[in-house]
């Protein structure tokens, strides 16, 4: 076999460098690597890359001479924009059954990266957002470059985290995660490490280095420790106190009248909770809603469970008009004006947001075990 191909799971042969459907998948010795390329689209996570990724897991597995799998971005403007939301309203409009499906199988991906029993290093620089999130948190090695930044944004196109990450967030100390999962702010690599978002945090140019080490089958803790930069102070620990109050909250309304009274003075606290307050009313009230509840409700499940009631949610807001209003609003005509239904806080009721957490219909989700998965 000559240099420039590379041996997929299946045994088939690929030219080093061919993308196929916006993933490369290639084999360095011991590392498998799969890198996504889709640099127009700043890698959003489409149903065929998806189908590619999930493909190529069981065979690495399997496979004897494979020590681990990289996940990193073939562009150094991002690691993964999110899911391809656009892409998904317009299958969701079509055939709400279809999109339902569309979702399962990338929460089956999720719980397939979380089961997998070999070294997992994701190499992210850039934006990591929503399903890049899905992609790589479940990775047992999440390495981080020096522009690196997380954000779950979903309650700002009428959605909720999805992807099992409501569990992560829900676990965080001091309530930061239900500020995460509101906000939809964004986490730089400081502050990411210090919550345990990310495992490492080392510069991008050392990652062809990683993949390369990986690939003589180097231990990939002491490779990677002896790596690690100290990523400096995180920015979020100055509002930790603040953050703790607020978002303890037991309701929306409650949460929103805290920033409120926190608010009224002119010192920096004040200035973060206007902020914050202005920006919570701009996402959709039904979104930020279902997504307390759901974080609330995702500290007494495993990440299986998670997905599974991530699954009824997703339904249904596939099913509701604010996720098509967000996506408009945001990704088509980019007029940063959605009409949300319904309008304000007070209009969605407490039976409104149990319909969104009730079962839906006949297609659920059902994952594997996790002994089932490793067998």
């Amino acid at each position: 076999m000559s240099n420039n191909q590379t041996v997929l799971p299946n045994g088939d042969t690929r030219i080093a460098g061919q993308a196929d459907e916006g993933v490369l998948i290639e084999q360095h010795g011991a590392a498998a690597c799969i890198t996504l390329n889709r640099p127009k689209a700043l890698n959003a996570l489409n149903d065929a890359m998806r189908a590619r990724i999930a493909a190529a897991l069981p065979g690495y597995m399997r496979n004897p001479e494979i020590y681990a799998v990289v996940i990193r971005s073939a562009s150094d403007r991002a690691f993964c924009a999110g899911g391809d939301v656009r892409e998904l309203s317009a299958l969701a409009r079509r055939d709400l059954a279809l999109a339902r499906t569309s979702l399962a199988d990338e929460y089956r991906l999720n719980w397939q990266l979380d089961c997998f029993n070999k070294p997992t290093v994701s190499l992210m620089n850039g934006m990591c957002v929503g399903s890049g999130v899905g992609l790589t948190l479940y990775n047992t090695h999440r390495v981080a470059g020096e522009n690196y930044s997380f954000a779950m944004p979903e309650t700002g196109i009428g959605l909720f985290p999805d992807l099992g990450v409501c569990k992560a967030l829900s676990d965080l100390p001091d309530n930061i995660g239900i500020y995460l999962g509101l906000t939809g702010r964004s986490l730089d690599r400081a502050d990411a490490y210090a919550l345990g978002l990310v495992t490492h945090c080392i510069p991008a140019n050392q990652f062809d280095d990683i993949v390369a080490a990986l690939g003589d089958a180097e231990t990939v803790d002491a490779l990677l420790d002896e790596r690690h930069v100290d990523p400096g102070e995180p920015a979020l620990d100055a509002r930790r106190g603040v953050i703790n109050d607020v978002f303890g909250a037991d309701t929306i309304e409650e949460i929103v009248k805290r920033l409120a009274e926190r608010g009224a003075g002119s010192d920096d606290v004040a200035v973060f909770c206007r902020a914050v307050r202005d920006e919570l009313a701009g996402r959709s009230p039904t979104s930020l809603k279902i997504t307390l509840r759901h974080l609330h409700d995702s500290r007494d499940r495993g990440l299986k469970e998670t997905l599974e009631a991530d699954h009824d949610v997703a339904g249904h807001c596939l099913a509701a008009e604010d996720f098509h209003e967000g996506v408009r609003a945001i990704l088509i005509d980019k007029d940063r004006a959605p009409v949300w239904h319904p309008p304000t806080l007070d209009k969605v009721s407490d039976d409104m947001v149990n319909e969104y957490l009730r079962k839906f219909g006949n297609q659920e989700l059902q994952l594997k075990s996790r002994e089932e998965m490793q067998r």
